[in-house]
C-alpha cells in the first residue's frame, strides 16, 4: 500500500534537511523503511501475496544500499538515523 501525502510529508519534515528535502539519503531511507513495514504487516495477514514478497525485497535491497552509502559518507548521521528509526546497522 502507497504512503498517503500527508504521512509522506510528514517524514520528510521530520527526517529531511529542509522543508521540501526528499532526495537526501535519510528522507528516502525513512520513507522505505515506513514503505517496508507496512508491507510486512500486510503479509502477516495475506501469507500467499508472493508478488508482494518480491516487492518487499527489493524494498529491502534498496533500502540496504541506500544506508550502506550513507554510511559512508556520513556516520554520525547514520549511527543517528539508525536509532531514531529502530532498525539494525547490520551493514
Amino acid at each position: 500500500m502507497a504512503l498517503d501525502s500527508a504521512k509522506k510529508q510528514e517524514i520528510v519534515t521530520k527526517f529531511g534537511r529542509g522543508e521540501n528535502d526528499t532526495g537526501s539519503s535519510e528522507v528516502q531511507i525513512a520513507l522505505l523503511t515506513k514503505r517496508i513495514s507496512d508491507l510486512t504487516e500486510h503479509l502477516k495477514v495475506f501469507k500467499k501475496d508472493h508478488a508482494s514478497r518480491l516487492g518487499l525485497l527489493k524494498l529491502v535491497g534498496q533500502r540496504r544500499r541506500l544506508m550502506r552509502y550513507f554510511k559512508r559518507k556520513d556516520k554520525d548521521a547514520y549511527l543517528k538515523l539508525v536509532a531514531e528509526l529502530g532498525i539494525r546497522d547490520n551493514i
